[in-house]
């Protein structure tokens, strides 16, 4: 488990807040409702420049937290992910998958 990018698909509900993701391979469906924050961007590494009246998404990166199992497993067990929506062009990425409860407990008992 850990940091990592890799670019998924999320279908979202009427509020614009993920309700399904889809990722290698698999459809995977929330557990719980989801929750948002946003994080600040290192966005002078990546722009050579910030263009007057540019906001959104330049400074910001959107981090969802989702609680998701496999969709055609109703006792699959609970997987949490965090996912970054870029706003300027909508695209999603996984950026970090959370280890099990059981291996962090596990971790600090070792």
């Amino acid at each position: 488990m850990g940091t990592f990018t890799q670019s998924v698909a999320v279908e979202r509900d009427r509020q614009g807040a993920p309700a399904r993701l889809h990722w290698e391979g698999r459809e995977y469906v929330l557990a719980e409702r989801p929750l948002r924050w946003f994080e600040r961007r290192r966005w002078w590494a990546e722009e050579a420049r910030a263009e007057k009246g540019r906001g959104p998404g330049l400074v910001d990166h959107e981090i969802w937290r989702l609680q998701v199992r496999l969709a055609r497993a109703g006792n699959a067990p609970v997987r949490t992910v965090d996912l970054a929506h870029h706003l300027d062009s909508g695209r999603w990425r996984l950026v970090r998958v959370h280890a099990p409860a059981h291996e962090r407990t596990l971790s600090r008992t070792a």
